[in-house]
């Protein structure tokens, strides 16, 4: 015969970690409404901070990465394109 514990309240270690899942699953960021548990808007914070060091890592990647592939070319591919070696940090960095 099996048991049902209906003492456990809803609010625990499990509702907790539920609540947190929801907020990831909702899209990174979402602003915590007034009156919500401080649980809600630590998951919040959490979230907007992960996501903003996810945004930042994938900048830096993709300006490393067209770093790497411009340098890669020769001076001559460079002129085809319009571009010198001087131009390929502004272009990394989205600045050109």
């Amino acid at each position: 015969m099996s048991a049902y514990d209906s003492f456990r309240q809803n609010a625990g270690a499990a509702g907790m970690a539920g609540r947190i899942g929801t907020v990831f699953l909702n899209g990174y960021g979402a602003t915590p409404e007034r009156g919500v548990s401080a649980s809600y808007e630590i998951a919040a914070s959490v979230s907007r901070f992960f996501a903003t060091l996810t945004d930042a890592i994938v900048d830096w990647n993709d300006a490393r990465l067209t770093r790497k592939s411009l340098e890669a070319l020769t001076d001559r591919e460079l002129d085809d394109i319009g571009l010198t070696r001087a131009d390929i940090y502004a272009v990394a960095r989205g600045d050109f």
